[in-house]
């Protein structure tokens, strides 16, 4: 469709007399387009001077549609013969430059067309700037071992584009900021004679682009962006580059490098590039110190250029003063910095896009992201009026009363009203950003005692406090803290953990940072010193688990074990490197025991929930871990032979009852279908692997790293103890649990669950569990064996003391054993305590109120076994409990005192003894 088809709006000449010579060109074209022409011509000298002088070329390019006269600047630009580069380059840039301002003033393109388009003729030219500069020194024979060839990727040179140009959102007469790299491994023999012929071509191509000369200029060149710009060259190689980064990049730098992007030269090269920077830019912790470096940017920026004070329109910069277009960029990457590291999705570059993603991922509001989307273009719309009148890098808004009413004429405006419009976003978008930025205003600490100012005189010496800046905006929370602190059921109980969790920080600005910006992390802080001593110390080793609750849905429903394991797996893949999978693994573990505790810290799920979740947790850290183990492993060993293997848990796992400090309890069966060994680098026989195999898993969940460790793993249940390989194959455990399984082996059997390895195999072992649990049985010889085994295991573990909820007469461990045999007279295939109990009530061998009262038991020992772990990470000592932490495990049991809980305890455990005792000695069927 053509230019005349699309025109939405039109300028009206401020000189008419201008306007209607520049219409006057083109007596043939239609009334609207001689409108446009007219509008255009009256309100800016610039673009009728470009009117005029390429009359004959606009008059064929106003007959198509603008994209199309677009692709044909791009391609004659890209088909210019050396020779005549200087003068096409300007040529093309003189029609480029007419086209889109006439599209962007007719309302053809939106501002993103308009943007994109001059940034696609900059990276044409740049392109071609530096192809042509590096082969001339090819031809020269300047370049060592280089061939005409070689040209064709500037000899594995490229140029990133940085800021707009990255983002393709070039204004309308932008300076092009470009980082100009090497890849020096391509020129490692003569590397520096190599670099000096780069470093030519580069000066080459800065001068082919911006020179003055009487056809113009293509584009203003900055390459100050580059690495210690004062003292390296204009061009320097990636591997330096690196280097820097890695050692001593800034935050400003980072932010730069959200932008950046390959556009001219070896762009493969350059992508490369980019992706091994990725960790410098994006790392791996959300980042909130991010903010205060920016904030101080801003400020040194307006500092510089004097731009501080309140807001007045009469030169107004709309570019980096308040309100304006740097404001909302700053906005933008700033949470991109911080966020991007963990969400991938985040990391795109242009403004308008970037708002969007972070509304969408919840990072901000979907109506700040509209009302800034909004501003921006509009600052930007009248940034490029304002730069089209004269073809200035400018960004003031006019300073006298002619300039205004040229800028309306311009954007077809009432002047007042346009001056009305443009103060009012320029205030919002500054009330808008600015408190994102700027730390709040210190209020009074409260009064404190002489008690409390003993441990807050104290945390000068902390590591979380050792450097300035940490010191600085801990100062600025410090009331808010404290306040908080004193508003603690029990205050100076709360005090002490939070003094316990500063000092096991090793380092204070990223968490303090994100505590400003997140003061309701504060609360959460506040809650767990008070509640669970246990949870504050770990928090103090891993802070960065805070991550989790605002860079995700941590208060959305739990997902589940398959949802969970897809997430994982998705994660685990993502990294490159086998120690970074296993790392990624523990950091993400982490977060999720985090939510699941401070979930049931915060009665958001009962104990019940938290142990099935931790079960889930722990189910697909095993089953998303198995894939890369058996990767790594087959790298070396070749693939596992026939089946492969399948992991089951029992015990607490199987149950699908875990605490936040259980071991995980496995088993591993392989199946090598007759083979008698591997088929790799290094082939194994077929037991060796699959016991090495298992090793290699048993590490990958327990090894100490970076990142500390996922689980403790216990593998005595399998077939013979510990007496029996590691790993068993499908036909031997198939035998020894038909012909050699001791009874309490097959009590373990009931609890036998697959969580990870070969779905297919893991469903012939599942039914071959079934067979076995339906098996006919001596019921009163199981029954004895089942009793000689709970009075064996009360010898070797008694109870410690009331508050023991595990071990004991009457407690889970013998509910549990009695439940297990249940499900084995009865030849059930449940996993679970309660349905094992109810199994056994089935064949009439447990009594209906035995069973109820048994549940109502185990189920009151199992909120305050979930609660010790949580609070203590041991077994319950009540007078070691804060008082905090005892309102938790009141207020999980329902019982109004301690007494009275401890009497609970005491008389549930006596009758479950009783329950347990009678049950051992009676027939099946006699209930």
């Amino acid at each position: 469709m053509s230019l005349a088809a699309r025109i939405t709006r039109c300028p009206r000449p401020f000189d008419p007399d201008r306007g209607a010579e520049a219409a006057a060109l083109f007596p043939d074209a239609a009334s609207e387009l001689r409108d446009l022409l007219s509008g255009t011509g009256g309100c800016s000298p610039y673009l009728a001077g470009l009117i005029e002088k390429e009359r004959d070329w606009l008059a064929g390019a106003l007959d198509r549609a603008p994209e199309d006269s677009l692709a044909a600047i791009l391609a004659d630009t890209e088909a210019l013969d050396p020779s005549d580069l200087s003068a096409g380059l300007r040529r093309q840039k003189r029609r480029a430059a007419l086209l889109v301002a006439l599209a962007d003033l007719s309302g053809a393109w939106t501002l993103e067309e308009t943007t994109a388009a001059l940034t696609d003729f900059a990276d044409r030219a740049t392109d071609r700037a530096l192809k042509t500069s590096v082969a001339h020194e090819i031809r020269r024979g300047k370049l060592p071992g280089a061939t005409e060839d070689d040209a064709e990727d500037a000899a594995g040179t490229f140029a990133l584009a940085m800021g707009k140009m990255g983002a393709h959102e070039l204004n309308y007469s932008s300076d092009i900021d470009l980082i100009v790299l090497f890849d020096g491994e391509r020129h490692r023999e003569d590397y520096h004679e190599a670099r000096a012929a780069l470093v030519r071509a580069t000066r080459k191509m800065a001068a082919l682009l911006s020179e003055i000369t009487s056809e113009g200029y293509v584009f203003r060149t900055d390459l100050r962006l580059r690495p210690d710009a004062s003292v390296t060259p204009v061009c320097l190689s990636m591997e330096a580059a690196e280097s820097y980064y890695e050692s001593v990049g800034r935050t400003w730098e980072r932010a730069a490098y959200v932008k950046a992007r390959p556009c001219a030269g070896a762009v493969a090269a350059g992508e490369r590039f980019l992706d091994h920077l990725t960790p410098f830019v994006w790392r791996k912790h959300l980042d909130f110190a991010a903010i205060q470096d920016a904030h101080d940017m801003r400020l040194r920026i307006r500092a510089h250029k004097g731009l501080g004070g309140p807001i007045t329109l009469d030169g107004h910069d709309m570019k980096l003063g308040r309100g304006g277009i740097r404001e909302i960029e700053f906005f933008t990457q700033t949470r991109q910095i911080i966020a991007g590291g963990r969400d991938r999705s985040l990391r795109v570059r242009g403004t308008a896009e970037s708002l969007a993603r972070l509304a969408t991922r919840d990072w901000i509001p979907q109506e700040l992201a509209d009302t800034l989307t909004d501003h921006y273009r509009f600052h930007r719309e009248v940034e490029h009026r304002v730069q089209m009148i004269a073809d200035a890098q400018t960004h003031e808004l006019p300073g006298d009363a002619e300039g205004w009413a040229r800028l309306a004429a311009f954007m077809d405006r009432d002047e007042d009203d346009l001056r009305t419009e443009l103060l009012d976003r320029l205030s919002t978008v500054h009330e808008r950003t600015e408190g994102f930025f700027a730390p709040g205003e210190t209020s009074d600490e409260p009064d404190i005692g002489e008690e409390t100012q003993a441990v807050i005189d104290r945390w000068h010496s902390y590591p979380a406090l050792r450097s300035s800046r940490a010191r600085e905006i801990f100062e600025r929370l410090k009331p808010d803290l404290l306040g908080r602190l004193n508003k603690a059921a029990r205050p100076q109980e709360a005090l002490e953990q939070f003094d316990a969790f500063l000092q096991g920080l090793p380092a204070g600005v990223q968490l303090f940072s994100l505590f400003e910006a997140n003061p309701q992390l504060i609360d959460l802080i506040v809650d767990i010193a008070a509640t669970a001593p246990a949870l504050a110390q770990y928090l103090g080793r891993n802070a960065q688990v805070f991550d989790a609750v605002i860079g995700g849905a941590f208060f959305d429903p739990w997902p589940g074990a398959e949802a969970l394991t897809e997430r994982l797996g998705q994660v685990i893949a993502a990294e490159d490197d086998y120690e970074r999978k296993l790392d990624a693994a523990r950091r993400w573990q982490k977060e999720w025991r985090f939510r699941i505790g401070v979930h049931h810290l915060r009665g958001l799920i009962d104990a019940a929930e938290a142990g099935q979740e931790y079960a889930d947790l722990a189910q697909a850290v095993l089953a998303a871990l198995w894939p890369p183990v058996v990767a790594e492993f087959a790298a070396k060993h070749g693939d596992p032979p026939g089946r492969g293997a399948a992991v089951f848990g029992m015990g607490s796992l199987g149950a699908r009852q875990l605490t936040v400090t259980s071991d995980l309890d496995i088993i591993v069966i392989y199946d090598a279908e007759g083979a008698d060994s591997s088929d790799g680098r290094r082939p194994l026989g077929t037991r060796p692997y699959y016991a090495r195999l298992t090793q290699a898993f048993v590490t990958a969940l327990t090894a100490p790293m970076a990142e500390g460790t996922l689980y403790e793993v216990d593998m005595r249940l399998r077939p013979s103890g510990r007496q029996g390989p590691v790993a068993a194959s499908w036909t031997s455990f198939q035998a020894y649990q038909r012909d050699e399984a001791w009874t309490w082996e097959h009590l373990a059997l009931t609890r036998a669950r697959f969580v990870a390895g070969a779905a297919d195999l893991g469903a012939d072992i599942e039914s071959f569990r079934k067979e076995i649990i339906a098996a006919p049985r001596d019921a009163a010889q199981a029954l004895a064996d089942v009793a000689d085994m709970r009075r064996r295991l009360a010898e070797a573990k008694p109870a410690e003391s009331v508050w023991e909820a595990k071990r004991g007469p009457g407690r889970m461990q013998d509910i549990d054993l009695l439940a297990q045999a249940g499900a084995l007279l009865a030849g059930d295939a449940a996993h679970e305590t309660l349905p094992q109990l109810a199994a056994g009530q089935g064949i009439g061998w447990l009594r209906t109120g035995e069973t109820e009262r048994l549940a109502t038991a185990y189920r009151r020992f199992w909120q305050v076994q979930a609660a010790a772990r949580l609070l203590t990470g041991a077994v319950l000592k009540v007078e070691e409990l804060g008082e905090g932490g005892q309102d938790f495990l009141l207020r999980q049991t329902g019982a109004e005192s301690f007494d009275g809980l401890a009497a609970e305890l005491t008389e549930l455990a006596d009758e479950a003894d009783r329950i347990v005792t009678e049950a051992l000695t009676r027939e099946v069927g006699a209930a």
